[in-house]
């Protein structure tokens, strides 16, 4: 016997390369991390394997259910986490941002993570003569990238493809508004005027007026935003409640 659980995106990409149907079709259950998720695994399924697929969200580090609330910082920061590649979508950003310097030239944006695109981004952020505002840090530690989320004053995630990232996660457990794109299952966590914005994925115009926004955005509605964020992720990511899940589905599959 066996299961398996599928994040994406790649999966969605290629599924008779890797043979979904036949592996769904032969597996006690699946696992997928988002309602998004199994539409897509039902889509590469025999309808009479559908009640097989199941949804266990990814669970955050019980340290983020014990933090205190912490105050988005009065400055003009935008913070982005994530391997420099195509899908994160890392060039259409600093695009964006070069346009949300005219109007609010004390912008500042940070690009934590490193990979295969980052001389790329270097060299575009040369072209667009930003690199006095624009720091990419490279690979960094879980602490690091907590550290350079809290002194940010929102999180921005502008990926082209996606299952669910754990770093939206965190950055609204640690009270930040998000900005992304809908995409997967995002949409299932970020909720525009609530706890962040969505743009269309690569849309630079859409992104700029969603970072100018921020921007416009007074602390005290940010931190509202923020606020909510956490309570929707704490209540839908607990670490406990998902285990359980995956557990019963477990016990019930050796049971059969």
């Amino acid at each position: 016997k066996y299961s398996f659980t599928v994040h994406g995106p790649e999966e969605f990409d290629k599924p008779t390369v890797l043979g979904l149907t036949e592996k769904i079709q032969h597996a006690s259950f699946v696992v997928a991390i988002s309602q998004f998720g199994r539409s897509q695994l039902y889509r590469w399924s025999k309808f009479a394997d559908w009640p097989k697929i199941h949804v266990v969200h990814c669970g955050l580090d019980r340290e983020f259910f014990h933090a205190t609330e912490t105050q988005v910082p009065d400055n003009q920061r935008f913070v982005c986490v994530g391997r420099l590649c195509e899908q994160k979508g890392q060039l259409l950003l600093v695009a964006a941002f070069a346009g949300v310097l005219n109007s609010f030239p004390g912008a500042e944006l940070v690009l934590v993570g490193d990979g295969p695109m980052r001389a790329q981004l270097e060299d575009r952020i040369r072209e667009l003569g930003i690199e006095r505002v624009v720091r990419i840090t490279g690979w960094a530690s879980g602490e690091a990238v907590r550290k350079e989320i809290l002194e940010s004053r929102v999180f921005v995630l502008p990926s082209f493809a996606e299952g669910l990232p754990v770093v939206i996660m965190e950055a609204l457990a640690m009270d930040r508004p998000v900005i992304s794109t809908f995409v997967a299952g995002i949409p299932e966590l970020v909720r525009p005027g609530e706890n962040g914005w969505l743009v269309p994925a690569g849309d630079v115009d859409a992104l700029v007026n969603a970072m100018r926004e921020v921007l416009e955005t007074n602390n005290e509605q940010l931190q509202k935003m923020g606020q909510a964020g956490r309570e929707r992720v704490l209540q839908r990511h607990n670490i406990s409640t998902e285990v359980a899940k995956l557990a019963e589905l477990i016990l019930r599959s050796e049971a059969g």
